[in-house]
């Protein structure tokens, strides 16, 4: 059999930052299974689009990987039992994606059988299928994107395929600090990751797939290179890209492999190129090869405010607080809950909220990096230097300040990757980062009056409209009236007018 193409190139990057990459301390052990939990708790939007609506009742008793809710809209993902159980609970919950703050979930006490469903394990024989029909098939697993932007992945691959693609990338290219559950992934399941990118292709009717692993991953790359030799599929390339933060974000990723830069506020798409993760193309595998829905997931969790940091695979729903005691429990120095990465993570004053979708790090810290107080900007430069985008953030930061729409858009502000570098380097601690979420926020509530307004005029306008046409109609049915009136003579008005009285009830 024909071995992988392996390419090793470095590459450049625009900006970016060289940061500790505090990895080691998770991956000295390898995945380990967390035990099924006494309660799984399951958002209902654990994805980007429409909430999904709830198909189950309360005291309702369900099978692992049954679904237990479904978008109703275009966009969305369905939700699946990740054990058997009763449904106790649908309720709010305090939940990761919005800091802690509650929302709607699905409760079900496990009944510690996991028992699945009858179709459990059924192998689909994608090769002998048409590509639309294994999108099709996709869109039924719940899977989203792993990688953090939890795009669900069957309506990505569906708008993909109405454009003209030519590569398809697998990134495997973790590069925030602290964050190992894609290495682990890439080390332990080559074989299936490897698979889900020959899915892919056959569903997008591709020929070409990169996948992408940062240079300071020797045993993620050995794994992966030989899974490709088993594989013997000469579509796939192997390629190395420096260990630089945000080289895995995903524009940044497309132009280190292909040299092509999308365009502001595009897509890769748009480029000939189609991103995914590589535990998103593992999930893939998982469904349509094992029957198992994206109903679990590898996290990391780590940080000085953990006793012994790891990786785990733990069911969907499952409380952060019994992932930290499985991991031997928080240090007398804990004192802060980050979910994700001290780059882009989200800070959460409990461990009630449960592991959900887009989980890829639980960060315990006994302190957060501290910046100094606010100072002055004094146009230093360096957060411009360091820009992976390119964009000019001392200018935005002033027109953020100002809050000058037209000026931020000028400037790029909606092509910010929020990857949070500008912060690091400024030397008057100027919150750089969320100041720019902050006017992107404003940006879009204002394009959200906009619409609502635009809507409210062409609702006036119609209404207006419509009122006009029917005062034309009645006075055009008046005057035919008239018309047939004096053609008629005066008896045939009285008639016309006793009608009348009748009809309005005199």
């Amino acid at each position: 059999m024909a071995g992988p193409a392996a390419t090793y190139d470095l590459g450049k990057l625009h900006g970016g930052l060289r940061l500790a990459a505090r990895k080691s301390e998770s991956t000295g052990l390898p995945i380990q299974s967390l035990p099924l939990p006494r309660q799984l708790i399951l958002p209902i939007d654990q994805h980007v689009g429409d909430p999904a609506q709830p198909l189950v009742g309360i005291g309702e008793r369900v099978l692992k990987g049954q679904v237990l809710a479904e978008p109703p809209g275009t966009l969305g993902a369905p939700v699946h039992a990740p054990s058997s159980g009763e449904v106790v609970a649908i309720e709010p919950w305090p939940v990761a994606g919005r800091h802690g703050d509650p929302a709607p979930c699905i409760v079900i006490e496990c009944d510690g059988e996991d028992r699945a469903m009858e179709s459990w394990e059924e192998p689909i024989p994608y090769a002998e299928l048409p590509g639309d029909t294994v999108l099709q098939k996709i869109l039924q697993g719940g899977i989203v994107g792993l990688g953090g932007a939890v795009y669900p992945t069957a309506q990505k691959l569906m708008q993909a395929v109405s454009c003209d693609l030519d590569y398809l990338i697998l990134n495997g290219a973790e590069c925030e600090p602290y964050i190992s559950c894609d290495d682990m992934l890439m080390r332990e399941r080559a074989h299936d990751i490897v698979s889900g990118a020959r899915i892919l292709l056959h569903a997008l009717q591709l020929d070409c797939a990169y996948i992408v692993v940062e240079s300071d991953k020797p045993e993620a790359i050995r794994q992966l290179a030989a899974a490709m030799t088993d594989a013997g599929d000469e579509r796939l390339t192997l390629k190395q890209i420096p260990t630089i933060y945000p080289s895995g974000g995903e524009d940044q990723l497309v132009q280190l492999v292909t040299n092509r830069e999308v365009p502001s506020g595009g897509l890769p798409t748009d480029i000939g190129c189609l991103v995914q993760n590589v535990g998103t193309a593992a999930a893939i595998h998982d469904w349509l090869q094992a029957g198992e829905p994206l109903i679990s997931r590898i996290t990391t969790i780590t940080g000085d405010g953990i006793a012994n940091p790891m990786n785990v695979r733990a069911r969907i729903g499952t409380p952060l607080a019994e992932i930290a005691e499985f991991a031997g429990g928080y240090t007398e120095d804990a004192r802060h809950l980050v979910i994700g990465g001290p780059m882009t993570g989200k800070s959460v004053s409990n461990d009630r909220v449960p592991l959900v979708k887009a989980t890829n790090c639980i960060l315990v810290m006994s302190a957060l990096p501290a910046n100094g107080p606010e100072l002055p900007c004094i146009r230093c430069g360096e957060c411009a230097a360091v820009c992976p985008v390119q964009l000019l953030p001392q200018q935005i930061f002033w027109y953020a300040c100002a809050d000058d729409e037209a000026q931020l858009r000028e400037y790029g502000l909606i092509d910010c990757i929020e990857c949070g570098c500008c912060d690091l380097v400024c030397p008057s601690h100027i919150p750089l980062t969320y100041d720019f979420r902050m006017a992107k926020a404003r940006i879009r509530e204002l394009a959200d009056e906009k619409a609502r307004a635009e809507r409210a005029r062409r609702r006036f306008e119609a209404r207006n409209e419509r009122r006009q046409r029917e005062q034309s109609e009645r006075e055009a049915e008046l005057a035919r009236q008239k018309a047939e009136a004096r053609q008629a003579g005066p008896d045939a008005i009285a008639e016309i007018l006793k009608r009348k009285r009748r009809e309005d009830g005199d």
